[in-house]
């Protein structure tokens, strides 16, 4: 096997930093070494096939992102990213593990659904990938077969509050399934939004003519967050389930969240980075020449972005502080805006949900290191360390430690990378950074004071340089234990 010495870095972990060389062996990590060491009775650097100087630079675990929809059919279309452009694209930035959902539509067994996103991904995927099932129909069958779902090394589901008529479960549904992960050890993941009130709202918000993607945050109200996380909380309280509230972007869910955690009962929670970077008066209410009203269209994803005015983003960063909520993910769902979210020009109920965000949560993540929001080691935790501890995979993935997968990310801090377009409307490069399968680019404009410089995948350098050097199948299925997370 060939052996790759990681030489002159700082190695980073979700609990301290120092300078370390790092030995792989094939696809996994041997030794983590001090700068010099002999501890082989040699000069490793000599030794080995390959060496990487990360002089002046961190050496981190690769991300993991928790939280993606590759190929989701949603709202009459599909997501545009496939699992061959989405992983690649994740690779760019710095993921080297995403957890993807397999989608149980009404009628359809959770079998089928599961072999269909197998379909999907297998052979297609630049990393290494997982998945958790959505349960879109509660029948005595469907719970039967989320308790099967362990040995298939899926240990998560996910439900929706909102939606009705799509993936919505009522409190009873919700029951039923949540005395399944009591019983079998299951996370429960939530949607939490009040689904039959918010189209209440809408369709109201629509009968007065307010049609424009600004009212997708208005109809989406903040009290129908909290309310319905309060409401998973509780059920989960009854059940003895743990819980786990996908996408909060509302500091009064942080609040339910945070309350039911100080009593000791296991709940978790992720934010993403568009409810601590944008808002709804700055993204969903913004005109452009080319669509006026219509361009806040390409921030349009539920939970929706808040208002600003109201300090949603700054709570929010103090709960990834406080460990109120525990990890960020992306909740990647990516649209064009032609012929995807164009679909909702008159009527903003219409618009596919979603934005694409994959490739550029490291980053976004480390600029939050540069502004002062969180420490190095938070970034690490947040970003790797947690999302594998949450997920069952933590020792073979969100660590550098002998015995895990090469899954490592060297990142300079003295580095720069503009998010945008590759290329303008004359098609002249731009020199900014975007690879995701979309015609805009959501974080056109953010500028990051620091840059991936290499990613390695099970040992082997996918992107180095700005270049990408992987291929179609790299990655592979990860089978997931129960979460390692629970207090």
């Amino acid at each position: 096997m060939a052996t790759t010495l990681i030489s002159g870095g700082t190695v980073v972990s979700s609990t301290g930093r120092a300078p370390a060389d790092v030995l792989i062996d094939g696809e996994v990590i041997k030794a983590v070494l001090s700068p010099g060491s002999t501890l082989f009775g040699t000069d490793v650097a000599a030794s080995v096939d390959t060496v990487i100087d990360a002089t002046g630079k961190y050496v981190i675990p690769g991300g993991i992102d928790a939280h993606t929809h590759m190929e989701l059919p949603f709202g009459g279309t599909a997501a545009i990213d496939t699992f061959e452009t989405g992983t690649r694209a994740a690779a760019w930035g710095g993921t080297t593990a995403i957890i993807d959902f397999a989608v149980q539509t009404f009628g359809e067994r959770i079998e089928d659904s599961l072999a269909a996103w197998h379909g999907k991904a297998s052979g297609n995927c630049a990393i290494d990938y997982g998945f958790h099932q959505i349960v879109g129909d509660v029948t005595p069958d469907s719970l039967k077969a989320m308790a099967k779902l362990p040995d298939e090394g899926i240990t998560s589901f996910k439900m929706f509050m909102a939606y009705p008529g799509v993936f919505y479960s009522d409190d009873a549904q919700i029951l039923k399934a949540m005395q399944v992960s009591r019983d079998t050890g299951l996370m429960t993941m939530m949607h939490a939004e009040n689904g039959p009130v918010i189209d209440v709202l809408a369709e109201q918000l629509v009968e007065q003519g307010k049609t424009d993607p600004y009212y997708h945050g208005v109809a989406r109200a903040w009290e129908m967050e909290e309310e319905a996380t309060h409401r998973a909380i509780m059920l989960a309280k009854l059940t003895g389930a743990p819980l786990y509230i996908v996408h909060v972007s509302a500091k009064q869910a942080v609040e339910q969240i945070a309350g039911a955690r100080d009593r000791g009962q296991n709940v978790f929670a992720e934010t993403c980075p568009q409810y601590l970077y944008l808002s709804l008066e700055e993204q969903l209410g913004a005109q452009s020449e080319q669509y006026g009203h219509f361009e806040g269209a390409k921030w349009v994803c539920s939970t929706p972005l808040r208002s600003r005015e109201e300090g949603h983003q700054d709570a929010m960063w103090q709960s990834l502080r406080t460990n109120d909520v525990q990890m960020v993910s992306t909740d990647h769902c990516p649209f064009c805006m032609k012929d995807q979210k164009e679909l909702g020009l008159a009527d903003f109920r219409k618009i596919p949900n979603g934005m694409g965000t994959v490739e550029h949560r490291m980053d976004l993540m480390y600029q939050g290191v540069v502004t002062g929001e969180i420490t190095l080691e938070r970034w690490v935790e947040l970003t790797s360390t947690t999302p594998a501890r949450m997920f069952g995979i933590y020792g073979r993935k969100g660590v550098i430690q002998p015995g895990a997968d090469a899954d490592i990310v060297v990142y300079d801090p003295n580095g720069h990378t503009s998010i945008g377009m590759p290329v303008d409307e004359n098609g002249k490069p731009t020199g900014k950074k975007h690879h995701m399968n979309m015609d805009h680019a959501a974080w056109e404009g953010f500028e990051i004071d620091g840059h991936v410089d290499t990613v390695l995948s099970r040992g082997k350098v996918i992107v180095d340089n700005d270049q990408y050097l992987g291929s179609k199948g790299d990655g592979r299925f990860m089978k997931r234990g129960l979460t390692q997370y629970l207090t």
